[in-house]
């Protein structure tokens, strides 16, 4: 009897094994994984990125703490309001109105609250914290910075705004919210017509939104240079730790479940 039910054992481990196997004999024939050099040296292409993003946010915050605007900042917002097609100037102003207030609220928290009513629990608690993070980030980097920003005598200035310049807290906001959820349409949503339409509906947003703010004169374009470096980054720590704490929190969420990682085992004495 107890030879029997190890057969069956074998068996059920057999059948699970074999297509298993073929799949990864396929995966290795058909050359689709990229051979370990070239996986390292991405790594260390990413890697590379964020340490280069760093430092040369560094230099643009020490730099735009003594000059109130470079050259090219001027001459940059000048060449760009020359443009004065209708459809282009309304879209400038519609992305920029999604960054401000009360909007910049209300828009993310419908956004959260359905991705907290579809399920998506981590999903939702990353998504928050990397709101909340960036803003309070901006802020601190802003008030360390003071810069002025573009003024009526330089450039036009659609409305004259009150609070520091550098760097461009919708930029940042874009990047590392409409970032994540680029991130999270791309990794967890089936391959569909609607799904390519979110993906390139954000990523346009994502891109736009530096040139309304030089377009619209209340941004320089280095505060502008600077918001995409740091955005940049902190949507990767968001990444890492979502990434991270995905096997390891809300596992048995609703939906995109994710195996729970493995805790070594310890023998017992």
């Amino acid at each position: 009897m107890a030879k029997d039910v190890e057969a069956v054992k074998n068996d059920a481990v057999e059948a699970v094994q074999k297509p298993v196997k073929a799949w990864q004999e396929n995966i290795a024939e058909a050359k689709a994984i990229a051979p370990k050099p070239a996986r390292h040296y991405r790594a260390w292409v990413f890697q590379g990125y964020l340490v280069v993003a760093v430092i040369a946010f560094v230099i643009l915050a020490f730099l735009a703490k003594t000059v109130a605007y470079f050259t090219f900042d001027v001459t940059i917002t000048r060449a760009l309001q020359t443009f004065h097609a209708g459809w282009f100037d309304a879209l400038m102003y519609s992305l920029s109105w999604i960054g401000f207030p009360p909007q910049a609220g209300i828009i993310p928290a419908v956004i959260i609250l359905f991705l907290l009513v579809s399920g998506l629990k981590w999903e939702t608690v990353v998504t928050t914290a990397s709101l909340i993070g960036s803003s309070l980030l901006v802020f601190v980097v802003k008030t360390n910075v003071d810069r002025p920003r573009p003024t009526a005598d330089l450039v036009h200035v659609f409305a004259q705004l009150t609070s520091y310049s550098f760097p461009s807290a919708h930029v940042v906001f874009f990047v590392t919210f409409g970032g994540f959820l680029l991130f999270l349409v791309y990794t967890i949503l089936k391959m569909s017509w609607w799904r390519t339409l979110l993906m390139v509906i954000l990523g346009m947003m994502i891109a736009l939104i530096g040139v309304s703010r030089i377009y619209e004169g209340q941004h320089w374009a280095s505060d502008v240079l600077a918001a995409y470096l740091l955005g940049s980054v902190w949507l990767s720590l968001s990444i890492l730790v979502y990434r991270w704490g995905k096997p390891r929190y809300f596992v048995n969420q609703p939906v995109a479940k994710e195996a729970p990682v493995q805790q070594p085992t310890t023998k017992a004495s």
